[in-house]
Order: C-alpha cells, then structure tokens, then sequence
C-alpha cells in the first residue's frame, strides 16, 4: 500500500528501511523522503515504524 503520495514510497519500503536499522521516522525519511513534503503520511508512517519495531528484535541496540 502506498503511504507516501508524494514520493510513492509503500509501506514494505518503510518496513524494509526499519529491519536495516532505521528505528525513527527522521531516520526513515533521511533514506526515503517521507514525510518531506506535504506530511500527510507522517501519521501513518510512524505507525508502521512503531509496528515493525515491536515485531523484530533491534540487534542495532544490542551492540
């Protein structure tokens, strides 16, 4: 499903940016550009960040 209009960014693009160790929205929206531009999306966005995260263990704030 498309979450960034602006940008066509889906929500698997959010998911996949979240398992390679973006754990906040700036950090998601520094490697894809969500957010940037009307912010409609910001609401959803951080939804799936927040969701992604309770589904898979960070290995990032183990090391």
């Amino acid at each position: 499903m498309y979450v960034c209009l602006c940008h066509a960014i889906t929500d698997t693009q959010i998911k996949q940016a979240v398992s390679q160790g973006d754990i906040s929205l700036s950090e998601v929206k520094k490697r894809l550009g969500v957010g940037d531009q009307c912010g409609k999306c910001v609401r959803m966005a951080t939804q799936i960040i927040q969701n992604q995260l309770d589904l898979e263990p960070n290995y990032y704030e183990v090391a």
